[in-house]
Formats: C-alpha cells, sequence, structure tokens
C-alpha cells in the first residue's frame, strides 16, 4: 500500500490556520465534556469520530489508516491500561468485601485525636496510598467520608482532601497516568521515550511538592502558626513521602512511587508518634464534644488487613525486574498492525513510523496485580465464589470508565498517526523559550477539564514532546511537566469537586467546594510552572535525567 506522508500545514499552506483546524477535535473534547456535560464514554467515542472526520478531510490521511489507528489506540486501552485499571480496583475490592479496609482504616485513625494530625495520616499519606492502589475518585471519596466520620466539617474534609490528593495523582491507580504516556513520544533521535524514563523525570520534579504538601495543608486548615506547633510531624509525613517518591520514580519506574511513598509516610509518621505528640490538642472552632470509639485490633488482624497491598508491591517490583521483563516479552504476540505498519512517514523527522498490536498478557503490570490478588485471597481468607463475584462487580462497576479510557486513547492516536498533533506543535513552538514556563498549564487544562492525568497525558504527550523540540526545550522534560503540572488541577476537576461533595454530603454545594480549591490550585500550578522553567534554562537542568 502507497505511504501516507503527514502533512504539516495541509491548510491553507499556512501552520496558525491548519494548527486551528487540529485543535477542533480537542476543543470539541473539552466542550462536549465541560459545557454539554456528555457522559464519558459518549464524548469519547463522538470526539474519535469528529478526529477521524478532520484526519481524512482536512489531513488527507486515508480513511483506512484512520480506522486503523484508531483500532490500534482502543486495543492499547484495553491492553495494558485497562487491565491495569480492572486489577487494582478489583483488589482494593476484596479488601472492602471481607472487612479488613475497616481495619486498615482503623489501624491509622487510632492513632491521634489531633485533627492536624489526622488530616495528614488520612488525606495526606493513606489517601495517597488509595490513589495509588485504585486512584479514580476512590481516594478523595474515602478519605473524605473518614475525616468527617471523626468529626471533621464537611466542606474541610472534602477540600482539604482534595488538595493533598495533589502530591499522588502523577503516579495514581498503579501508574497508569505515566504508563499510557510511555511510546506515544519520541526522543530527538526517534527513539520512543519509554514510562520508566518519563517516571524517573517525574521523580525529579514532584517530590518538591510533596514535601511542601503537608505544611501547606495545615496552614490551610489552621494558620502558619499552628501549622508549626506541630512541624516535626508535617516534614515527616511530607519529607518521607518525598524522598520515597524520588527514589522509587528513580529506579523502580512508574508503578509504585505512590504505594510505597505513602507507606514510608505511613510508618514513619507513626513511628514519630510514639516518642512525639505536639504540646496542645487542636480541633476545630465551636466542634461539639463527641466520643470516637476506635475499634482496636491485634497485630496479627492489622498485618493481615495490610496483607494484600505488600503483596501487591512485591508483585509488582518482581513483575519489572528486567530479568523477568526478558523473559516475559519472549512470550508476548506482536502483530503489525494492517495497512499502517511503516507505511506512515512522520512530518516533522520524516521516518517512518511503526504499528504494531502487542499482546503482553503475562508481562502485564495488571496480570502481576491479578496475581497479587489471587494470593491475597488466601490471606485474607475470602472463598471463590465471592472472588468471582467481585470481579464481576468490579468490572460492571467500571466497565464505562474503561469504554473511555478507549475511546479516548483511540483518538490520541488517530492525532498522532495524521499529523495533527505536529502541526500544533509547531504552531505552539512560536512562543519559544515561553513555552517552558506554560508546559505544565497544558496539564492542568487537560486534568482540569478530563478529571484524569491519564486523559490529560493521552491528550497532550505527542505535543508537549513535538513543541518542545521545536522551541529546544528537552522532550522528557515536557513530558513530565504535563503529569507534574496536570496533578495541581486535580483538585478543581468537575468530576472531583462532585465526587468530594457527594462523599461528605454537600450535593449542590459544588461551587463552595470550587472556590474552596480553586487559588491554591493555581498557586500550586505557578510553582510547578517556575519549577519546570528553572530546569529547562539550566539553572535547575541538572535535575533533568540523561537520555538520548
Amino acid at each position: 500500500m502507497e505511504k501516507f506522508t503527514q502533512m504539516l500545514q495541509p491548510v491553507a499552506d499556512n501552520i496558525y490556520i491548519s494548527a486551528l483546524v487540529a485543535l477542533i477535535p480537542i476543543v470539541y473534547y473539552l466542550v462536549a465534556l465541560a459545557v454539554f456535560k456528555l457522559k464519558g464514554w459518549l464524548t469519547g467515542l463522538t470526539t474519535l469520530i469528529v478526529a477521524a472526520i478532520v484526519a481524512v478531510i482536512f489531513f488527507k490521511m486515508p480513511a483506512t489508516f484512520a480506522v486503523m489507528s484508531s483500532l490500534q489506540g482502543i486495543v492499547y486501552g484495553i491492553l495494558p491500561i485497562g487491565w491495569i485499571i480492572l486489577a487494582s480496583v478489583f483488589l482494593y475490592k476484596m479488601t472492602v468485601k471481607t472487612g479488613h479496609f475497616n481495619i486498615i482504616r482503623d489501624s491509622v485513625t487510632s492513632l491521634t485525636d489531633d485533627r492536624r494530625i489526622q488530616a495528614i495520616l488520612i488525606a495526606f499519606s493513606f489517601g495517597a496510598f488509595l490513589e495509588g492502589a485504585a486512584g479514580f475518585g476512590a481516594p478523595v471519596a474515602i478519605t473524605a467520608s473518614l475525616l468527617v466520620g471523626l468529626g471533621f466539617q464537611p466542606l474541610y474534609a472534602a477540600g482539604i482532601c482534595l488538595l493533598a490528593n495533589t502530591a499522588p495523582v502523577a503516579f495514581g491507580a498503579v501508574g497508569v497516568p505515566v504508563s499510557v504516556m510511555g511510546n506515544l513520544a519520541t526522543y530527538v533521535d526517534g527513539t520512543p521515550i519509554p514510562a520508566t524514563d518519563i517516571a524517573r523525570m517525574i521523580g525529579h520534579q514532584l517530590p518538591v511538592v510533596s514535601i511542601f504538601i503537608p505544611f501547606y495543608l495545615i496552614i490551610v486548615m489552621a494558620g502558619f502558626k499552628k501549622a508549626m506547633e506541630v512541624w516535626p510531624a508535617l516534614l515527616v509525613a511530607g519529607g518521607s513521602f518525598a524522598i520515597a517518591q524520588y527514589a522509587s520514580a528513580s529506579f523502580l519506574g512508574p508503578e509504585l512511587p505512590d504505594i510505597i511513598s505513602a507507606l514510608f509516610s505511613l510508618l514513619c509518621t507513626v513511628i514519630l508518634l510514639q516518642f512525639w505528640k505536639p504540646k496542645t490538642t487542636w480541633k476545630f472552632k465551636n466542634e461539639p464534644k463527641q466520643t470516637i470509639e476506635t475499634v482496636k485490633h491485634s497485630s496479627k488482624e492489622i498485618a493481615t488487613a495490610w496483607a494484600p497491598f505488600i503483596v501487591l508491591v512485591v508483585a509488582i517490583f518482581i513483575w519489572t525486574l528486567a530479568p523477568v521483563k526478558a523473559f516475559f516479552k519472549k512470550l508476548s504476540i506482536v502483530i503489525d498492525v494492517p495497512f499502517i505498519h511503516n507505511n506512515i512517514v512522520n512530518s516533522v523527522s520524516g521516518k517512518v513510523v511503526a504499528a504494531q498490536y502487542k499482546f503482553d498478557i503475562l508481562g502485564a503490570v495488571g496480570t502481576s496485580i491479578l496475581v497479587a490478588a489471587l494470593i491475597s485471597k488466601f490471606i485474607i481468607k475470602i472463598s471463590w465464589k465471592d472472588t468471582f463475584e467481585t470481579f464481576i462487580e468490579t468490572f460492571n462497576e467500571i466497565k464505562m470508565a474503561l469504554l473511555t479510557i478507549c475511546f479516548v486513547v483511540g483518538f490520541a492516536y488517530v492525532m498522532n498517526a495524521s499529523g495533527m498533533t505536529n502541526t500544533i506543535g509547531s504552531a505552539l513552538a512560536a512562543t519559544g523559550k515561553a513555552f517552558a514556563f506554560f508546559s505544565a498549564g497544558l496539564g492542568w487544562i487537560g486534568v482540569f477539564i478530563t478529571g484524569s492525568d491519564t486523559s490529560a497525558n493521552l491528550l497532550f504527550a505527542k505535543l508537549q514532546q513535538v513543541t518542545a523540540q521545536q522551541t529546544g526545550m528537552d522532550s522528557l522534560l515536557a513530558l513530565a511537566a504535563n503529569s507534574s503540572g496536570g496533578v495541581t488541577g486535580k483538585m478543581i476537576s468537575p468530576q472531583s469537586i462532585a465526587v468530594a461533595a457527594a462523599s461528605v454530603g454537600l450535593v449542590g454545594k459544588e461551587p463552595e467546594l470550587l472556590r474552596f480549591t480553586v487559588k491554591h490550585s493555581l498557586f500550586l500550578l505557578l510553582l510547578v510552572c517556575i519549577l519546570v522553567y528553572l530546569q529547562s534554562t539550566g539553572i535547575l537542568g541538572w535535575m533533568i535525567p540523561t537520555h538520548p
């Protein structure tokens, strides 16, 4: 079949007009979701159709190529992305069904009655753990309802949990937001950028934010003076989280940073509380006196409750070892995508683009999570019948979310294969060196609208890489900036606000919650923008890992 050469400026032979046309699918996606409030799956499907139409009519992509590119993306959305989500939520729901999750909750809440420390333990550390293990709204919903159950004011409980959720979002749901960017973009020499490299770069950014979040959280909650009264706990919680986040992201890849960082932060903070307590116990003004009965559990019960997630960490670690990955790779099946494999010529690099289906079911991270769940079945003593029922329940609960992801990935693949992403990137390159400052804002916009760092990364990863190369910015830095900037938009996305409000009984008061979080979102975004700019200019350039 004749090769399709992407066109950089197919409309009126003008890069800016062509870029505006290329933006049509993205604008449609944002408007359909935010203004017309279409369901996620319907928005994804119709956006995929719009992207294909624009690709064929304006970018002269053969219709067959557009269809096959979308199918390639949809398959990638199922494996490995959807498989990871399904398996991780399944493991979490097993602990809920058996009651072991309640023991996990009790083990966290029984340590102190100081509201500041409770907020750090639950909203920050435990919330990060839930983000890493399940993600997709579960962390905010669970931690906010927990804080309300302990006596927190609903608005503060929801707002604080949304704010605390900033640190772990980039590596949420077992690293899916970072994993989806792997191989979507390329280095200058054309080498695909693996997810491990992106994770490493994010690990050189987010720890700066992570160590700051606990302090910022309590300052917002109780004021600067009251926050300084518990600075040892804030430093230990944030510092231990940042150290573990840096180490795990740098050396283990994108799957485990949240889980490891959260567990290490919890452990270090718990150890501190054995030797240090705040001089005064702080509670909210006019807080009604009530007695919170915390069920006491034996060490064995607590260890059993946490065991599935410890097994999860071990399983993922084994699966990501180089020899294990190499072994599974030999068993994987790679099929060239009909019509488009090596038949598309990139408009920027001039090189042909490979297009393949990669079926690596045994080596997929989702499989390691499923293995962890099946091992945990014997630890938490759940019957095969209940295990199977839980899996079916999990699938039914998230099937529409999985469908949405498949369509969004398909849409991203069509944008990339048709050359639309290259065209938009070339137009953005006109901002020159200033793009390094604004690159994180692109991720912020994506997460604000879609409510997902995963979706934002799928939408803008290629665009970030292309624009970065044309403005002299490091490609890896731009990809990381998209994810790191995106995490600051999570707390104000309509989906997050709705989940938080519903979990604490504030349905109908979403605008109040948005007003609570928006200024903090913009402030944290500014910090990330400044950090990325300093990394790009050479002042903090030493923080960028070496790569091709």
